[in-house]
């Protein structure tokens, strides 16, 4: 598509999953990728697969060593690290934390670190992993489902604030995606998202054809706009619903 070829991209967590996917995407169509993951063996190892450029560490930090690794010009940044600890009000502080800094700052920190140059110049693409929950919600892990709606607030946010200066967003809102956080999502995971998951490489499908048509929601599983709109038409009728799923899982006893 246009305006991928031989551009500077960044994809964060991209070690395996979604990450990895768009990583190989990119690189199939001709663009010059950067592999950020925690794990630099990960890391490596995509990067040496697609003809990449590795550079790990923390999300957070990626922008200066990545804008390196590109000749000093980032064209598509991908924000795709993300977190899902269990638990809710209960859960450990720093596990609050690890998915408010994770899902939620290092977008931020990477949109303060981008927008001046890409201001500057007019144009500049800013791709968010948000997930479903971040337009509905996910039993089993209030710190996921609340960061989550707030990542997809923030790529709202700047779309509604530089899509007039030439800055396209895009927030990414699968169901299921076979992937290892679906796998450590255990029970849950299993009775709520795994009998729709997709591959990854149909998530990174999903965004190709949502770039091309310059759309601001990409959803890999269509039926989640009709959730997302059910919710939003008659929100206590949605809360039963969801209500009476937290019942069956907890008799299943897939959460407490």
């Amino acid at each position: 598509m246009n305006g991928v070829r031989d551009a500077g991209v960044v994809v964060t967590g991209a070690g395996g999953g979604i990450g990895a996917a768009l990583a190989r995407r990119f690189a199939a169509e001709g663009a010059r990728v950067v592999v950020n993951d925690l794990d630099a063996d990960k890391a490596a190892a995509v990067a040496a697969e697609t003809g990449a450029t590795a550079v790990p560490g923390d999300a957070s930090e990626a922008v200066p060593a990545a804008r390196a690794a590109l000749g000093g010009t980032i064209d598509i940044y991908c924000a795709n690290a993300g977190v899902a600890p269990a638990g809710g009000p209960e859960a450990p502080e720093e596990a609050w934390a690890a998915a408010w800094d994770v899902n939620v700052m290092a977008h931020v920190r990477a949109a303060r670190a981008l927008l001046p140059e890409w201001l500057e110049r007019g144009n500049g693409r800013f791709v968010a992993t948000v997930s479903a929950a971040g337009l509905l919600t996910m039993l089993g892990s209030a710190p996921y489902s609340v960061s989550k709606h707030a990542a997809f607030a923030f790529a709202e946010w700047l779309s509604a604030t530089y899509r007039h200066r030439g800055i396209a967003v895009h927030a990414v809102c699968p169901l299921g995606v076979r992937t290892d956080m679906l796998r450590a999502a255990g029970a849950v995971g299993e009775a709520l998202l795994a009998p729709t998951a997709v591959e990854p490489e149909q998530v990174a499908d999903a965004l190709f054809e949502g770039m091309a048509a310059d759309r601001f929601l990409i959803l890999p599983h269509p039926e989640a706009a009709e959730y997302y709109a059910g919710r939003a038409a008659d929100p206590d009728r949605w809360l039963a619903g969801m209500s009476k799923l937290q019942r069956t899982l907890e008799e299943e006893g897939s959460v407490s």
